[in-house]
């Protein structure tokens, strides 16, 4: 059973809404924020990418850049870009544009149900980064992100949905990446929170290190509070869920910056005791088990996979970024942890195998792999078991903006 509670969001007034949404803060480089800070100051990276407005190269504190954050975001709601609803409400969130759409439900989950299993992670998280967002939580005393959650679609819960769609929403705009915005509010959110009590669990889509680390502020504002009861909001995290049959996965690409001393020639023959390998049009696979690998001199390779020593039922070891890792990354190329090894590098499939090539061509690497996306049902079904899946697996598309709903914990901004 998934509990939702209402919350009273802060928010962009409706003329900026379209000016202040960002792309997530852990998807853009501090560089990359620099520009489109520098290009519109309305940027909710002024908040969540803070140390974009710190000096350039400077060796700043956290302190220093969270203080930041929280003057920025005072600054928006003094000068009446933010507003805060007057009462607690859902939100139905939907990203379209002229080929698919997601609709979803914007509310605030329990970090209760998140450390009880109800919301299942399949990746595991950096304390590094845990420790960021933490720190960012506790200063700005709000969640000012969304985590992304999936649910098995629910007939009840989309037609619930598709009668606030059918009502003049509050934003309605297209960002840059050509993705439309629509979000309604929902005052009267009792038959939808009650809607959702029939699902029996959520998966994190996107927003591991967000949900973690919103899990360790809560356990310091419980221990800080001597009144603690459970119903504050610090017990709550605000959450994006969308029904699992609209929702996109593309492949987390991989590039390599050297072939571990090995010629292309030594290359090909290592890869041949494992994979048929022959030079191919295409640049993404067609299916699983099958790998496009790009080497330069416009010339594409497609890779299949001849056998598969692990047992039919581990889906882990089964999984084409396993078999990538079991096969080549770790016995050619050498690359034995791809969470630390500096000589690879991801690249989300958004970006299409056309980045890849740029990637090989400009000398930054010396191959690259275009993979399968991995499936949803198998995305739970790995979740379910408890396993958590290899580094990189998914790429969710569209993402889900920063800055158009902030929920705040605190006593006062």
């Amino acid at each position: 059973m998934v509990t939702l509670r209402a919350f009273r969001a802060l928010r962009p007034v409706p003329e900026k809404a379209a000016r202040v949404a960002a792309v997530p803060y852990d998807i853009i480089c501090e560089a990359e924020a620099r520009s489109v800070i520098a290009r519109n100051p309305l940027s909710f990276l002024r908040i969540s990418l803070s140390e974009a407005e710190l000096t350039e190269n400077a060796d700043y504190s956290n302190d220093q850049v969270f203080s930041k954050a929280v003057e920025n975001l005072h600054q928006f709601i003094k000068n009446g870009i933010f507003i805060q609803d007057a009462e607690p409400s859902i939100y139905v969130y939907q990203l379209s544009n002229n080929i698919r759409k997601q609709t979803g439900i914007v509310a605030c989950c329990s970090i209760d149900e998140y450390e009880r299993g109800i919301i299942k992670p399949h990746e595991t998280t950096r304390p590094d980064k845990v420790e960021n967002r933490k720190a960012q939580m506790l200063a700005l005393r709000a969640h000012t992100g969304l985590i992304f959650l999936a649910f098995r679609s629910n007939e009840k819960v989309k037609n619930l949905i598709s009668k606030v769609t059918s009502q003049a929403p509050i934003y309605d705009f297209s960002c840059e990446d050509s993705i439309r915005q629509t979000i309604w509010r929902v005052s009267q959110p009792d038959e939808i929170i009650r809607a959702f009590s029939d699902i029996q669990t959520l998966y994190i889509a996107d927003g591991h290190h967000r949900l973690e680390s919103a899990a360790k502020v809560r356990e310091i504002m419980r221990q800080q509070n001597s009144l603690h009861t459970g119903e504050e909001e610090y017990n709550y995290v605000m959450a994006g869920l969308f029904p699992s049959d609209e929702l996109q996965i593309l492949p987390y690409n991989r590039i390599i910056k050297d072939l571990n001393g090995l010629t292309h020639n030594e290359f090909l023959k290592k890869l041949t005791e494992n994979f048929v390998i022959q030079e191919a049009k295409e640049k993404k696979p067609s299916k699983s088990g099958d790998f496009c690998m790009y080497l330069g001199d416009s010339k594409w390779f497609k890779l299949r996979y001849k056998k598969n020593n692990a047992p039919d039922d581990d889906k882990i070891e089964n999984l084409d970024v396993s078999i990538l890792h079991r096969f080549i990354l770790s016995p050619i190329l050498g690359i034995q942890n791809q969470r630390t090894d500096a000589r690879i590098e991801f690249v989300g499939g958004i970006f299409g195998p056309e980045e890849l090539e740029k990637y090989v061509d400009t000398g930054h690497a010396k191959v690259a792999f275009s993979l399968f996306p991995i499936s949803i049902d198998e995305l739970f079904e790995i979740a379910d078991s408890g396993k958590i899946l290899p580094p990189k697996s998914t790429w969710f598309e569209p993402k889900l903006k920063d800055g158009l709903l902030i929920h705040l914990f605190g006593d006062k901004l």
